[in-house]
């Protein structure tokens, strides 16, 4: 697929988020010239062409009071990580999950699950309810805390001065 110079413009105008009113596309389609028609389907066809993988939110937990925030892992045997990564993903209070490679000896962990709370305590209280889960009960696993913030944006596409 070639992008356009109109693809260019709406990945920029996208690149900070879509506005929080009740037609986000319309005032995409304003701030562009476009109609909110015209974003959408535009917006389709990026996505259909595998241009952009998914459009998504970015919650900064922080300022919505959630101060204890951190990353669940576990060793789940490799025939079971599947129905493991279903089930935890499915939970409310998981906000992120996904596997990764184990690195023996030192990280034998294979599934990673965000978990966000008010305070430490019922996070920590909230991993061993999740660690009860039939297909995560006994497995080995850990709590890390984020130490720091980082900026959270969605992502870039293009440079700004190559679209402006």
């Amino acid at each position: 697929m070639d992008v356009t110079e109109t693809d260019r413009r709406l990945l920029a105008g996208i690149a900070d988020g879509l506005p929080l009113v009740e037609r986000p596309y319309r005032r995409v389609g304003d701030d562009l010239g476009l109609s909110e028609a015209e974003v959408i389907a535009r917006l389709r066809a990026l996505i259909g062409a595998g241009m952009v993988r998914r459009l998504g939110i970015v919650v900064r937990h922080h300022e919505l009071g959630y101060r204890a925030n951190a990353m669940a892992v576990w060793d789940v045997p490799d025939d079971r990580i599947q129905e493991a990564g279903r089930l935890l993903a499915a939970e409310p209070d998981v906000t992120l999950c996904y596997r990764r490679d184990r690195r023996p000896p030192e990280w034998p962990y294979n599934l990673f699950a965000m978990v966000h709370g008010r305070c430490r305590r019922l996070v920590q209280m909230r991993v061993a309810q999740l660690s009860d889960l039939p297909s995560l009960a006994g497995l080995p696993n850990a709590v890390l805390f984020s130490r720091r913030r980082f900026k959270q944006r969605g992502a870039r596409y293009a440079p700004l001065a190559e679209v402006a």
